[in-house]
């Protein structure tokens, strides 16, 4: 349309705001469609001839940087019924990051639903959110059209057919199931790949890892991205496997961790050794304690005393030094082996108190059962009831009644709401949050009615996810997909 036509136009909406007719004004082309009708059906054609020109070929052209999306993937579980959308909303609006939105619907995918994406879908940065998203985050990224978000079986001919995130959830399945298959698509497959890309697969061996990985977590000290050589050497260390570190100096930092560290004896009949952490002299030791801390491996620090693992974290004088105890069991976290895992895991817990809540540093590498072990003797002891929000890892919806009652965890909850202390309060209702991610639907009904009664406002937010947590008990099979 040229710059007189659309000077036209203006005339016409002129007089019509002003209450005239544009018949006159019209163009002649218009007017000839117009002329044989009366005043008024006149100015109602050319009112419609307007009204196209300017909706149709006024329309703006789409930039040619915009891309064609495709359509949002279907994904394996039915959506969540609409009467459990609000509660839903209400939940997602009261978690305040993307880690606690991602419990919410951690706990709805546990039932055996999936949210609405207009209330809420992972973001495509975020890889903690539950398998089943996997063909959303692939959507957010700005998946291809031409590509199928995801496909029957992982091979290497459908490698390429993966997006991302799809590929991470497959891989962690056949790592599971298949672990000899899974590492060959990671050796092969990952060796052309960017160096982020190769971390991120790297860090997948840790599910199924065994000695039948050694040789190929082995080939990966010469690997050209430092990352990738430090991972697996924490992979290999995990399997007894001293000595892989990507640093070149790293016996002279064991060594040198190793002097932090006092042996001494114990016992009058029965002689046994101990480990205590030495006092740093300054605040320059101590940083570099941590730091040696982070970098060396457990195994290694282990084999200059020569002990085993789990001999040396029975000997470890825990309370001597609270930040050395902390940075013991994070480098087992990282670094230590499946033995010495469980072993410092069973001591914790056994000794409750601060020493339990250490154990929360574990929880990636602890197998369901001692999760839930761990998790209900913090829910006794409830020292410090927010420590539990930082719990990663764990399952949802499996924590019952007995868990909280017989406990000091539900008395102290009481207390908080029905007290003056403002700080108790918020973190008793941070609690909420979390036991609402961990509690069955019955624990979480009864829950309600306790901190209610106690003084809790009904139509608090922190009870949102409690709330949708007893609604969902919906059967998958008896709802609209």
């Amino acid at each position: 349309m040229n710059e007189l036509e659309l000077d036209g136009l203006a005339r016409l909406r002129d007089g019509w705001i002003s209450g005239g007719a544009g018949f006159e004004l019209a163009p002649a082309e218009w007017k000839e469609v117009a002329a044989a009708s009366s005043p008024d059906e006149q100015e109602r054609r050319l009112l419609a001839i307007a009204a196209q020109a300017l909706d149709v070929a006024l329309r703006p052209a789409a930039p040619k940087t915009l891309k064609r999306r495709p359509p949002l993937p279907v994904l394996a579980l039915p959506m969540l019924p609409e009467r459990l959308r609000p509660p839903l909303r209400a939940a997602m609006k009261y978690a305040a990051d993307a880690r606690l939105k991602t419990r919410v619907a951690t706990l709805v995918a546990s039932r055996g639903f999936v949210t609405h994406p207009m209330d809420w879908m992972p973001a495509a940065s975020y890889q903690e959110s539950p398998e089943v998203y996997a063909p959303w985050v692939d959507w957010q990224a700005g998946a291809a059209s031409e590509k199928q978000s995801r496909r029957e079986h992982l091979t290497a001919e459908s490698w390429d057919d993966f997006y991302p995130s799809a590929r991470r959830t497959a891989l962690v399945e056949l790592r599971r199931t298949m672990p000899a298959l899974a590492r060959t698509l990671i050796e092969t497959k990952g060796a052309s790949e960017p160096a982020e890309i190769r971390l991120a697969l790297i860090e997948l061996m840790r599910f199924g890892l065994g000695a039948d990985d050694i040789p190929f977590l082995k080939s990966l000290s010469a690997d050209r991205s430092g990352k990738v050589r430090e991972m697996a050497g924490r992979l290999l260390a995990r399997l007894g496997e001293h000595g892989n570190s990507a640093d070149g100096g790293s016996e002279d930092s064991t060594v040198e961790l190793a002097a932090f560290i006092e042996e001494g004896k114990s016992g009058f009949i029965r002689r046994r050794a101990t480990y205590a952490p030495i006092k740093p002299k300054s605040q320059a030791q101590q940083a570099r304690r941590a730091d040696l801390f982070a970098s060396c491996y457990f195994g290694d620090l282990v084999a200059r005393f020569g002990k085993t693992e789990p001999d040396f974290i029975g000997a470890w004088q825990f309370g001597v030094d609270d930040g050395a105890d902390l940075f013991l069991v994070r480098m087992v976290a990282g670094s230590g082996g499946d033995a010495a895992v469980a072993s410092l895991a069973d001591l914790l817990v056994a000794a409750g108190g601060r020493l339990a809540f250490l154990a929360l540093q574990l929880m990636s590498r602890l197998e369901s059962g001692r999760k839930r072990v761990l998790i209900r003797q913090l829910l006794n002891d409830a020292q410090n009831p927010a420590a539990l929000n930082s719990v990663e890892g764990a399952e949802a919806g499996w924590l019952e009644w007995g868990d909280l009652a017989n406990g000091k965890t539900l008395s102290a909850l009481r207390s908080a709401v029905s007290g003056d202390n403002d700080v108790m309060k918020r973190n008793a209702e941070q609690h909420l949050e979390t036991i609402g991610f961990l509690a069955n639907p019955v624990t979480a009904e009864k829950l309600i009615d306790e901190v209610v009664s106690a003084g809790l406002p009904p139509a608090s937010p922190s009870l949102s996810l409690l709330r949708l947590n007893a609604a969902l008990t919906e059967s998958p099979s008896h709802s609209p997909r």
